[in-house]
């Protein structure tokens, strides 16, 4: 097909020219002064967009290797875990932890809204042995499009006098909807660098507390690779404990520089009207939206469902096959049930235009139920100027 092929999946997200063109240059020696300068200017100005005064330190990984340096630097055998379960990401950190040697407890959910804070106090009230050593919560859990309400879970465990540590996994989050580490009283913030930061994958990251570090001296998991204080030992003189992923870590300076040259605000407000757009195309459709809660819409993305008796990978098919787009699928238990709008990342006014449009066009050609008009009250909304509370 001619043209550009629209990725609109929820990450890995378009990756803007500028950031390819960093990329794009000679590898450097990464046990020399030119990158030790690289790394500095990284650790200084990366830790902004967490909203933190803390360390953030980088792993040449996927998300899921932040998931599991969180896990091992601060816990030890058997150690119990509280963990909500609000979609597929969430249950797949429950898993690891499972794997790991630990025994996390699950607070379940419909997979349609957000972590209960009251559901998670309850069950740190009850703990009156202090069994629990760390609440895991999903910010915006990429398989559902619901946020969780990280600010209502600090005070929720603040409530309580419990001691655990408050892990927050922000992988779909990071860097399209506000969030802040310090402020909310995180311990262990993981991300990803393939969807907000706008990098392809291989980065991830933990913004780790002082109490986090703390508590990683005594903890007890296996670790290597993933150890805390090997990495921090090593970036005081501006570089790392292995080989990192150097060319990524260009892109990644570029990134933050972008961000910051944006304003985190401007960020967080492109993507709350480029999603308050996408949800009124869904609406105008006649289609419904997987999360519940209006207070717990994603603006990351917006995952719609199907009408009864029609399959939301046969239509994801028909849209690539047509408009060479990709949506994303449903993931676990919502397979086939829901396609995912991705609205993240560098991303403007007539991409979405774009993607909404390939979306309508597609709901006709694979004779899915709708009615006509969802890019138009799209268009309206953004012409109008509005933008959501």
């Amino acid at each position: 097909m001619s043209g550009r092929h629209f990725l609109q999946i929820p990450g890995p997200t378009n990756v803007p020219d500028r950031i390819l063109r960093a990329i794009d240059a000679p590898t450097m020696d990464h046990r020399g002064p030119s990158f030790a300068a690289l790394t500095r200017d990284i650790l200084e100005h990366l830790p902004k967009i967490f909203k933190t005064e803390q360390p953030v330190l980088i792993f040449p990984a996927s998300g899921t290797g932040a998931w599991e340096a969180a896990l091992v630097n601060c816990l030890s055998p058997n150690d119990r875990v509280l963990m909500c379960e609000t979609g597929q990401f969430a249950s797949l950190w429950f898993h690891l932890a499972e794997k790991l040697g630990l025994s996390p407890q699950v607070i379940p959910t419909d997979w349609r809204r957000g972590a209960d804070a009251a559901a998670i106090e309850e069950r740190l009230r009850e703990d009156t042995a202090h069994q629990i050593k760390a609440v895991c919560v999903v910010h915006n859990e990429t398989s559902t499009g619901a946020t969780s309400n990280i600010r209502a879970v600090r005070e929720a465990i603040d409530r309580t006098g419990h001691p655990a540590l408050l892990m927050v996994d922000t992988i779909s989050s990071l860097a399209s909807i506000d969030y802040r580490h310090d402020e909310w009283g995180v311990d262990v913030t993981v991300a990803g660098s393939q969807k907000g930061l706008m990098l392809p994958p291989g980065l991830s990251f933990n913004a780790i507390s002082q109490k986090a570090l703390a508590t990683a001296e005594h903890a007890t998991l296996p670790k290597a690779y993933w150890g805390w204080r090997e990495i921090l030992n090593a970036n005081a003189t501006g570089h790392f404990p292995y080989t990192p992923s150097t060319n990524l870590l260009y892109g990644l300076k570029t990134a933050v520089d972008m961000l910051l040259e944006e304003g985190l605000d401007s960020v967080f407000q492109r993507h709350a009207r480029h999603a308050e757009a996408t949800r009124t195309a869904v609406r105008a459709w006649g289609l419904e939206i997987l999360c519940l809660e209006p207070a717990e819409y994603s603006n990351s993305l917006t995952a719609v469902l199907m009408p009864e008796g029609h399959d939301a990978d046969q239509f994801r098919k028909t849209v690539l096959e047509h408009f060479d787009m990709s949506l994303g699928n449903g993931l676990g238990r919502l397979s086939g049930k829901v396609f995912r709008i991705g609205h993240l990342g560098d991303f403007n006014d007539l991409m979405l235009a774009g993607t909404l449009s390939g979306v309508e066009m597609g709901l006709k050609i694979a004779g899915i139920p709708y009615k006509v008009g969802g890019v138009q009250a799209a268009l309206d909304y953004l012409a109008s100027g509005s933008s959501p509370d």
